[in-house]
């Protein structure tokens, strides 16, 4: 079976490898295709898409978005987009500058909390355009204030931790408006990892986003349980939407999860690719 990974981040935001460096280690893995979907930046598409058929990998252009709606933030994928449209990049230039300000605001924390970070080792650490918080928790491991990565968000990081601050987020109709305008097509990312509060919320949500335009879910997810897959796939059947799988692989910074197989189990067949085609080819062709 051809196998696939349709969610990985590179050091162009939060990755611990090169696109170049991540086509290579998908053919090492036996993967036909990967997806590039760095959080909030298009930086490392041209890159991979040119490594790719040396190694004999396709590469699908991406991008991951985090949104607003209702309160909550969530995540959309964005698959074959054009990442040199220019309305697409000028509002992820938007985005990465609320990002910066947070990160700004989350070194002021940290050091009323007695550590000594300096932006400077944060952007140092994130080698990329797109600094987010886990370069912060590697300069607090690097500099000795935790044992590991998820120490420093459990601690420090995370929503309600002391140098928790929030950012600016699209709404999730402009966040999916903002893939399909760029020519692609929007998946709601693992949709099983939010927490749902109340029976329905997550059937309201999906029901939401395809209205707004998603065409797919993606059921198969390094974190998803059994039954977060089957409820996941029952709902893409009901609003007819297509399935997608990725691991959300980014390196050293989540090492539990591996490129192609999450943490050991997933496998995510090339034929879920195909059917993405076909929908954004429906598209394209409406």
């Amino acid at each position: 079976m051809r196998l696939i990974d349709l969610h990985t981040h590179t050091t162009a935001s939060d990755g611990s490898y090169t696109p170049a460096e991540l086509v290579s280690m998908a053919a090492d893995a036996g993967l036909s295709a990967i997806a590039i979907t760095d959080h909030d930046t298009v930086a490392g598409n041209a890159e991979a898409l040119e490594a790719g058929p040396p190694c004999g990998v396709e590469v699908v252009p991406g991008v991951e978005i985090s949104v607003n709606h209702g309160g909550p933030s969530y995540h959309v994928l964005g698959y074959f987009i054009d990442y040199e449209h220019e309305p697409l990049l000028s509002s992820l230039e938007s985005i990465r500058r609320f990002r910066d300000e947070r990160n700004h605001k989350i070194v002021a924390k940290l050091n009323e909390l007695g550590m000594s970070v300096t932006l400077t080792e944060i952007d140092a650490e994130a080698r990329g355009e797109s600094v987010g918080r886990p370069h912060v928790a590697a300069v607090l491991l690097r500099k000795g204030y935790v044992a590991d990565t998820q120490e420093a968000f459990d601690k420090y990081l995370a929503k309600g931790k002391p140098a928790y601050i929030d950012r600016d987020r699209l709404s999730a109709a402009d966040g999916i408006d903002l893939i399909r305008n760029a020519g692609g097509v929007a998946v709601f990312a693992h949709p099983g990892i939010y927490g749902w509060g109340e029976p329905g919320d997550l059937r309201r949500t999906v029901a939401e986003f395809a209205e707004m335009g998603i065409v797919g879910l993606e059921a198969y997810y390094s974190e998803h349980m059994p039954e977060d897959e089957r409820s996941i796939l029952a709902l893409a059947d009901e609003f007819g939407l297509v399935v997608t799988g990725g691991t959300d692989f980014h390196g050293t910074a989540k090492p539990e999860f591996e490129l192609g197989r999450g943490t050991g189990n997933l496998a995510v067949p090339y034929e879920l690719l195909e059917a993405l085609k076909d929908r954004l080819g429906n598209r394209v062709e409406a």
